[in-house]
Parts: C-alpha cells; structure tokens; sequence
C-alpha cells in the first residue's frame, strides 16, 4: 500500500526515529486486558468483585489492605511476572536498531526494556507495574515489589493474605501504592527526571531534521503525553513525518495532514512489513 510505502522510504532516510507507545500497542502484542486471556486469569476475581477489565480493577476500593495486595500480587504475576517480552516488541526493536532512536511510553508493563531497548533510550512516564511507593509520598523514592510480589503469590489463600505480608512504607510506616499515576502523590524520582531530561536532549539533537514519528496504539485517555506532543513536534519541524497506527486513528488537530501518515491496520502487521521491506533494502 502506498502509506506503508511512503513510510518505508521515510525509515530508510530518516537519520532518528521517535516511539510513542500506548496501550493500544501491548494490547496489539497480545497482552489481554478484557479478553478471554484476562477471564481465565481473574474469574475468582470476576466472579466475586465484578470485575470487567485489568485496567478498571486496579482501581477498586478493597475493604482491606489485605484483599488489595493479594489482588496487585496477581495483576503483577499477569503482566510481568509470567510474561517475556513479547515477540512485536522485539520485532519493533529490529525495525529501528539501526537508528538513533528514542521511546515515550505511558505503558508500565516493561515490554520495551524486556525486549532490549537500551534504558537510556526509554522514558516511561507513568510509572511500573514493577515498582511501589508510598502511598503519601513521604519521601522522593520508588521500591521493587517484584519479591513482595512473589511471597504474597506464595501466601495468598481466598483471594487474601496474612497482615503480616502487606507492605508498609519503610519510612513513615503507612501504605505503600503501586509506582502509578493515578493521583498527585504519584512519585517522580531521579531516575525519571533523568529520562525526562534523556528525552528532551533527543529532541534538542533530532528534532529538526527528517525525524520518524511512529505513534503505536495511542488513544485520547493521556493525549497530552504523547499525541498533542508529537502533533506539534511535527509542526515545527517541515522535515518529519507522524506516523499514526491506531484502529482508529483520530486526525490531527494541527494542520499536518499533508505530513501524517494514518495505518488502520492491526500494528503486528504493519510492524512485520515495514521489517520485511527494510530487510529487502539491505539486500539490494
């Protein structure tokens, strides 16, 4: 098709490509969050909470701290305990390897850094599901809970958990919250400001050139992060191409139309032939 054409060509001469991934792009590499996959995972779950999806559930008012560890405990174990990177990330990596490259990404699922993106090249703005704070921000630091995680799996009996394996702040002594922003306690600690700043350097040195803009799987729930940015990157810059990949992809609301390119098609396919026409290029 003449999109993925033109989008082919722009790869091969772009000297820098910027990702922007949403949860349109996990959900495309097979990460189920309201499926049969998510069902099967969560009917205990489904059956006594009423749960309808992964990403509604996270915000359920459990009675006790109890109920709402042993539940994190399992969403952890779904989406990156018992899950490798998933085989579009790792085809996504080999589609831009060759490049100066640079990912934003409001998913906290770690496929990007599990699939061998360097981490210096990946700002991941809203937290990750590997990761845990307290819940008042008592104190600028995030903690791993992947071993909390692991002993609450091995403890959890009737979907709760003995007091005794709830974590507590380590400072203060109150709750401790997943490293997500989801209210104005949520955490941004040296680590992201350094990726914040990573990001902003990128921009500063590829910016203004042929950049590729591949926006993959990004809706409107946080356009600000990635959208709105990358709409108006491709407005200062005459050179740079926007490529949108979304089922359903919403027009710019800047006039770049000329310098967008909009693939409804299901992202594994459209990543599997842009890598079979790059291939096809360095054998000629």
């Amino acid at each position: 098709m003449d999109a993925l054409r033109r989008v082919s060509a722009a790869l091969a001469k772009a000297p820098a490509v910027l990702i922007g991934g949403g949860a349109g792009l996990s959900a495309a590499a097979g990460i189920d969050y309201s499926g049969e996959g998510f069902r099967r995972a969560f009917a205990d779950y489904i059956a006594r909470y009423g749960f309808s999806d992964l990403y509604s559930s996270g915000f359920y008012p459990f009675p006790t701290e109890e109920e709402r560890w042993a539940y994190w405990a399992r969403h952890i174990e779904y989406t990156v305990l018992a899950r490798p990177a998933m085989p579009l990330y790792r085809r996504l990596l080999r589609l831009v390897d060759d490049k100066e490259y640079f990912v934003i990404t409001t998913n906290v699922d770690a496929q990007f850094e599990k699939a061998g993106f360097a981490r210096d090249c990946l700002f991941v703005v809203q937290g990750d599901y590997r990761e845990m704070q307290c819940a008042r921000a008592c104190h600028q630091k995030v903690y791993s809970n992947i071993e909390a995680a692991q002993k609450i799996l091995a403890a959890a009996h009737d979907l709760t958990i003995p007091s005794e394996y709830v974590p507590h702040c380590p400072v203060c002594g109150g709750k401790m919250e997943m490293h997500l922003r989801v209210d104005r306690y949520f955490i941004e600690d040296e680590a992201w400001h350094r990726a914040a700043q990573r990001y902003a350097a990128f921009l500063h040195t590829y910016g203004r050139g042929e950049i590729v803009l591949l926006e993959m799987g990004v809706g409107f729930n946080t356009p600000t992060i990635i959208r709105f940015p990358f709409e108006e990157l491709t407005m200062a810059d005459p050179q740079a191409l926007l490529v949108r990949m979304n089922t359903e992809p919403a027009p710019p609301r800047l006039p770049i139309q000329a310098r967008t390119v909009n693939i409804e098609a299901p992202i594994p396919e459209v990543v599997d032939a842009l890598l079979a026409a790059k291939q096809e290029n360095a054998a000629t």
